[in-house]
């Protein structure tokens, strides 16, 4: 071999052995690849959430949605059913709390008066709340009660005790009726999540509660007694 031959074997060495390390570019490739899974990984993952969310509603929940539909259309005819309850009982109030023979009686009834007249306006913030109109549905009920009432009370003598306990009666039965009413509603709001419903609905029916004891607390403490003197 020649001496040129030698010197052109020395000069040209492989780039391995010239720099000592492995190429760069096979590693790069490398975390290149991984990159690609990871986002084709990721971009899956997003595919199967958005798959989720667009996927129609089961059966069992478009039932629940059903479901809390028709509670809800009951509680809005409901909520009608007292309202026109409420505004003629405050009507029949006006016209029979003069025919009371005691004071007291007739104070109660008056307050009581005053007090519906709040809780209707209070219905009507209940529908307003509910993105409702105010609206009334006959009660036939609350008629069939009061139309009972005026009968019992033409049943007694003018100015006697027995007229009083006729008139306690006849007020508790309508207290009675407006106690279930509002206790019912109460518990439908919670359920519906009518929170602020809830509230106002409670504060009627503590109300007609206290109403109650005070016809209760008349009715006990003398006017059955001079009634059955009479």
């Amino acid at each position: 071999m020649n001496q040129k031959s030698k010197t052109t074997e020395k000069s040209a060495p492989s780039k391995k052995s010239e720099t000592g390390e492995t190429p760069v570019e096979e590693k790069n490739n490398s975390d290149n690849k991984m990159e690609l899974i990871n986002t084709a990984d990721s971009d899956s993952e997003k595919g199967k959430e958005n798959n989720e969310q667009s996927k129609p509603l089961k059966k069992q929940d478009m039932d629940q949605n059903k479901h809390h539909s028709e509670l809800e259309e009951f509680f809005i005819s409901a909520l009608q059913d007292i309202y026109y309850a409420e505004a003629a009982i405050e009507a029949a109030l006006g016209k029979i709390k003069s025919k009371a023979t005691t004071e007291e009686l007739e104070e109660a009834m008056e307050d009581h008066q005053l007090v519906t007249k709040k809780q209707i306006l209070r219905l009507e913030k209940v529908f307003k709340h509910l993105g409702k109109e105010a609206k009334k549905k006959k009660c036939d009920a609350i008629d069939g009660i009061l139309k009972e009432v005026d009968e019992m009370v033409k049943n007694t003598k003018e100015g006697s005790m027995t007229r009083d306990v006729a008139l306690i009666i006849g007020a508790q039965k309508v207290e009675h009726y407006e106690i279930a009413t509002y206790g019912g509603l109460l518990q439908i709001a919670i359920t519906l999540g009518h929170d602020k419903v809830a509230d106002l609905l409670e504060t009627t029916l503590d109300e007609e509660e206290e109403t109650d004891e005070i016809l209760t607390e008349i009715a006990e403490e003398y006017v059955n007694f001079e009634a059955k003197m009479e």
